[in-house]
């Protein structure tokens, strides 16, 4: 195998279905007036070291209307450079903390984490900012290896559960529910932890005892109260994006704006996908794509794997998954399914 190069340290297995999808951030190119149903991205990580955002002068002039998901009148946001800096905006729009934020759907008011906020916002997006509702614990009892979780995070300090596993021992407790903010277990405080540290200590749990979680579920509308979301692909709201582009953000360099994702891109990303679900128990197309992004243009893959190493090197993916994904690119490329 050509990567023996003994550079990371093999991933931590995370809980069954647990999903790696870290919000992006970023939105600081200059020069974007006049985009006409384009797609803005919201770049790698907000916690991610790179660039520091250009003055507010020269950000692009880009106006988005928003809502509270519960309600309230129409508001316009514009001027910010990351995913903190929405959720400031969105404060400062409806006169609450930026902290009150927890999560943002695209185009529907409800609970739909396929319309969550991720790695881009079409220019013609209308934006609902889900906030704190009412907090609550929990006592479970861990009798399964698995709770059935898949976990994600706001890119701003904040990790929310994503989907619930029909069946599993937190579909049983009907008091949980997606969208729910974890705040802490066994009074061991998460704000401010990623999505796949809160993973790694839900999976580190001893089975066969209790343990005391505390959540905190978005506000409800009057038409969302006693419904539990099971994450699926429910019904939504106007669809008002109608992008054609791509801005996507980096944690390094310049933004770039780019064409759609082109059809061995599309079929690249899908095998991708669904080799993280295989070697690593999580799904996250937007991860898939920065990784196809990374490795189109590279000549073998130890320039892929150092590649991977600069730009996603958090996730220490062992040597033969990145092999695998680089086989997947290749493949895609020359057609070969």
């Amino acid at each position: 195998m050509p990567l023996g190069l003994g550079r990371r340290k093999k991933a931590s297995p995370l809980v069954e279905n647990e999903e790696a999808e870290p919000i992006r951030a970023g939105l600081n190119v200059p020069g974007m007036d006049g985009l006409d149903g384009g797609v803005v991205g919201l770049g790698e990580g907000a916690t991610s070291e790179g660039l520091p955002p250009p003055p507010s002068s020269m950000r692009p002039r880009l106006i988005f209307h928003t809502q509270l998901a519960h309600g309230s009148p129409t508001g316009r946001i514009e001027g910010f450079s990351n995913v903190r800096e929405l959720y400031a905006k969105i404060g400062e729009a409806f006169g609450i903390p930026a902290s009150e934020v927890m999560f943002c759907t695209l185009n529907t008011h409800k609970v739909d984490m396929d319309k969550l906020l991720g790695g881009q916002i079409g220019l013609e997006d209308f934006i609902f900012a889900h906030i704190k509702g009412q907090r609550k614990e929990i006592e479970v009892y861990k009798g399964e290896d698995a709770l059935g979780l898949t976990i994600t995070d706001n890119g701003a300090g904040y990790a929310f559960i994503k989907r619930i596993r029909e069946g599993s021992i937190i579909h049983q407790i009907q008091v949980i529910n997606v969208g729910d903010m974890i705040e802490s277990i066994n009074g061991h405080r998460l704000i401010g932890c990623r999505h796949y540290e809160v993973a790694k200590m839900l999976k580190e749990l001893p089975k066969g005892k209790e343990f005391t979680i505390k959540l905190t579920e978005p506000l409800k509308a009057f038409d969302m109260i006693s419904q539990r979301s099971g994450g699926s692909r429910s019904a939504s709201g106007v669809q008002l994006g109608t992008g054609r582009g791509t801005l996507r953000l980096r944690s390094k360099g310049p933004a770039t704006v780019e064409e759609l994702p082109s059809a061995f891109e599309e079929k690249a990303i899908e095998k991708v996908d669904d080799l993280l679900e295989s070697y690593m128990g999580i799904r996250d197309s937007e991860l898939a794509a920065t990784m196809v992004e990374l490795g189109k243009d590279k000549k073998n893959p130890d320039e892929f794997a150092e590649a991977l190493d600069e730009t996603l090197g958090d996730f220490a993916f062992p040597d033969e998954f990145v092999f695998d994904v680089w086989g997947a690119i290749g493949d895609a490329k020359v057609g070969r399914v």
